[in-house]
């Protein structure tokens, strides 16, 4: 096979460990994007990323229109939200989040009306870093990965920190997700012209998209788009969990490794996702801020799979019904994939920037297990991607042993759920380690 006008080679970039869930892309990876209407009500939590809360701009009866910024960034490791409808402030005031903690939002009845107050559009061949960053920034982009970190705070590395590439995450490893895929097809030039534009917010000469061999067809396609590029190239990876994480990416693109305890930036990379590359493009050509999630509903649970367009603040309901609603034999629904996703149980839960799929299991995708006593067979130990020793790490926070757990590198498990998955036991590993990482924040041990 040819991309990028080179022959790849039938060896493949991966990484130690990790597991080869069902897939399950089937259901939506040929379905295109369609656009679900404006619900009636918007629901806009003022936190939709990593770091503080946006603090409000607006007041109850206020009138917004589409893209109007309604909450500012409140310090650096923040960023601003903006109104994805026209519409009334109803209220600002406590709603359910995902977790089922209270989360102080914005409520707004939408209204007739495409009037927007988009940022002017910029022509990316003028732009310098400084500017594609401060465009970023007022676009309220966070990264599209899962963790939502303010993605102009990625652009702006300290000093010390020699940045001289770009990885690309375009591996998609989470089964039933199908998001970015569908980005890479239907929108291949914004993609790509995001992604230079992020190069160039950097200042590195190099890009590396790594794409996961089941995505043989946008590895195809992006490479027709690359055949003449020098700086930007393709990486094809065995198809495996969790390839897409920053860690495993890095090694199976690059063969660096980044130490326990330190970031990408240690080794001169900077990981960005393929929703957040399209993100930048919109910002900087388009003007338009990040007022839209890109997502993914599928499972066996639900009656109709889609690829969507959803407005930010849309309660899950909506898309729902919109899919045609879930089945009699539905037993969970998880927002995100079912992997790190995370099961729900309110369904006025609003979509969030970052969100990239809602998964309805039915009762045949759904193994009811049994969990029983640690039979230290080492198999969580041997597909650990970071080399942990998970059922140890469990075992100490169960007898709350914690500076041990610490000590033990706990804080270095990404709670990606590949120990949990492979295990003869079922023993609930994420569930204890989730349970030590919160105690000894409390007990700031660390």
């Amino acid at each position: 096979m040819e991309i990028n006008g080179e022959k790849i080679a039938l060896k493949k970039g991966s990484f130690k460990g990790g597991v080869h869930p069902e897939e399950w892309k089937y259901l939506t990876e040929d379905k295109a994007f369609e656009i679900l209407p404006k619900p009636k009500e918007i629901i806009l939590p003022l936190t939709q990323h990593l770091g503080r809360q946006a603090k409000p701009v607006v007041k109850k009866k206020d009138k917004v229109k589409i893209g109007q910024l309604v909450a500012e960034s409140d310090g650096f490791i923040s960023a601003p939200i903006h109104s994805p409808v026209c519409g009334t402030i109803k209220d600002i005031t406590n709603t359910s989040s995902a977790y089922g903690i209270p989360q102080k939002s914005i409520i707004i009845t939408a209204e007739e009306g495409e009037e927007n107050q988009f940022l002017e559009p910029l022509d990316p061949s003028t732009m310098s870093s400084e500017e594609i960053i401060e465009r970023v920034k007022q676009a309220g982009i966070v990264g599209m990965g899962g963790a939502a970190f303010p993605t102009y705070v990625k652009l702006t590395p300290p000093q010390d920190k020699k940045i001289d590439m770009l990885i690309i995450n375009a591996c998609e490893c989470e089964p039933y997700l199908t998001r970015d895929y569908r980005i890479l097809m239907e929108y291949p030039e914004g993609f790509l012209q995001g992604v230079k534009l992020l190069m160039k917010a950097l200042k590195v000469e190099k890009g590396i998209i790594g794409i996961e061999d089941n995505k043989i067809k946008a590895a195809e396609l992006i490479g027709k788009y690359l055949k003449n590029e020098k700086s930007l190239k393709i990486a094809l990876l065995k198809t495996k969990y969790p390839q897409g994480a920053e860690k495993m990416l890095i090694y199976a693109t690059t063969r660096r490794q980044v130490p326990p305890g330190k970031l990408p930036l240690d080794v001169g990379v900077v990981v960005q996702n393929v929703g957040t590359a399209f993100s930048v493009y919109q910002a900087v050509v388009e003007g338009k801020p990040q007022i839209e999630a890109y997502l993914t509903v599928s499972g066996l649970g639900i009656e109709n799979p889609k690829n969507l367009i959803v407005k930010i603040g849309t309660p899950i309901k909506d898309i729902l019904d919109y899919c045609g609603g879930i089945k009699d034999d539905a037993v969970k629904i998880i927002v995100g994939g079912p992997m790190m996703g995370t099961p729900i149980y309110d369904l006025k839960t609003p979509i969030m920037k970052a969100t990239s799929g809602i998964v309805v299991l039915s009762k045949d995708e759904v193994v009811e297990k049994n969990i029983q006593n640690c039979v230290r067979c080492g198999k969580c130990i041997e597909i650990c991607p970071l080399n942990l020793l998970p059922t140890k790490l469990a075992r100490l926070v169960q007898f709350k042993r914690y500076e041990e757990a610490l000590k033990s590198g706990i804080m270095n498990c990404m709670e990606c759920g590949t120990c949990c998955y492979n295990c003869p036991s079922n023993v609930p590993i994420v569930h204890w380690i989730r349970i030590g990482k919160t105690r000894i924040k409390q007990l700031k041990l660390s």
